[in-house]
């Protein structure tokens, strides 16, 4: 994009707000930042959008926890797929994303991997939301809480295994989801550990004790809190008990009114903090598509009324939820600041992805992931590291 300006923006920076101000973009780098009275010369602009009358300004949002999107899903392992799918969450507002997986067989799984690594690597341009790694969700699971995770493709946790995948990915692999009390000897465990791959229990059967156990010896992470896990029992905690209680662990969240009742997350922010909340989509290929039959891990998903059920089972299978409308629907429900919205947006993710030093907010030097708000809260515009890859026709003349 060469040279792009901002002008005229309530900019949401990470402790203030600045109104009449405005954004240098040079390249894929945020230039500078400042009042509308210190503008500077537009002699090499390529390119000037006049936010006046926008909401706000803010930095692109990060979903570490998505399948699909747009008819396509990252298992298809095709480019194809996996450009159709930034393009879409963009249009949402997400800048950059982990491609999600799910329990398949290993050899489809292999392929999947190496496909998305290479993608990472060699396409992955400017101007589509940003593929920052893999979340490996599957098939090291406990087949009591498979959820929509096809039970036929379902495995022992497999340390060698994973080394091998890893390989494949190019080391894209950040986050695995999986259930630890299947772990022997925390074998597993020990190897992400030891490579910096976040540990995250879910799809788990393990009662309170094995999962304290598995925290003390390094899962610092859980998989949509509540779904896909042994809940809570007045005599067995469970695994929602376990990652409530303990202060280190972060826990990933889908506000879509649907994977739980919207008061609970009064009980999340009291037990955790926001500083420990990520909201995810969970997306899956039908996001942004209309109602009727899709697919997931070779599965048939029958979307009705923003619901995705296994048709066989009716069990949930995903979300269509978008970022933008998670962070809407948390507003609402808990009354939150502008900052704090992009804290589990943006911020959160950043930080548990070790990112903080590009992404997650307005800043100097980082990453220009923005994004523009209009008055009622909808995604007007992205720009995903200095090139537009989102706006609304007629928002900006």
């Amino acid at each position: 994009m060469g040279n792009l300006y901002l002008i005229n923006a309530t900019l949401v920076l990470e402790d203030s707000v600045l109104y009449e101000g405005f954004i240098h973009i040079k390249e894929e780098k945020i230039e500078s930042i400042g009042v509308m009275g210190d503008f500077p010369s537009l002699a090499t602009a390529d390119r000037v959008i006049d936010c006046k009358g926008k909401q706000y300004v803010i930095p692109g949002m990060i979903d570490i926890h998505v399948h699909g999107a747009a008819g396509f899903d990252f298992m298809d392992g095709k480019q194809e797929a996996f450009e159709g799918i930034a393009l879409a969450l963009a249009k949402e507002g997400t800048t950059s994303f982990l491609a999600t997986t799910i329990t398949n067989p290993v050899s489809y799984t292999s392929e999947t991997l190496k496909s998305l690594g290479r993608y990472r690597v060699e396409s992955n341009d400017p101007g589509t939301a940003e593929m920052l790694g893999i979340h490996l969700e599957g098939p090291f699971i406990n087949k009591t809480q498979k959820g929509a995770q096809p039970e036929n493709a379902i495995i022992t946790p497999d340390a060698n295994l994973f080394k091998e995948w890893q390989e494949l990915s190019g080391c894209s692999i950040k986050i695995i989801t999986y259930a630890p009390e299947l772990d022997n000897d925390f074998e597993l465990l020990t190897e992400l550990n030891k490579t910096n791959v976040i540990p995250s229990m879910g799809h788990t059967n393990a009662s309170y004790d094995e999962s304290v156990h598995a925290i003390s010896h390094g899962v610092s992470h859980a998989t949509h809190l509540f779904n896909g896990m042994k809940g809570m029992h007045h005599r067995d905690p469970g695994v929602v008990g376990a990652v409530l209680l303990q202060d280190d662990i972060h826990v990933e969240i889908i506000p879509d009114g649907i994977h739980f009742h919207p008061d609970l997350m009064k009980l999340i922010v009291k037990m955790k903090g926001l500083e420990k909340v990520l909201v995810i989509t969970d997306g899956m290929r039908a996001k942004g598509m209309p109602d009727g039959e899709y697919d997931l891990g070779g599965q048939e998903v029958t979307v009705r009324d923003d619901k995705c059920l296994l048709t066989s089972t009716g069990s949930l299978a995903g979300s269509i939820l978008t970022m933008n409308s998670a962070r809407l629907n948390l507003a609402k429900w808990l009354e939150l600041s502008i900052h704090e919205q992009l804290q589990i947006t943006s911020i959160n993710q950043a930080n548990r992805l070790g990112l903080s030093g590009r992404k997650g907010s307005l800043m100097t030097g980082k990453d220009a992931d923005v994004v523009v708000l209009g008055q009622e809260g909808s995604v007007e515009l992205t720009i995903c590291r200095g090139s537009v890859a989102y706006e609304r026709s007629g928002a900006f003349k």
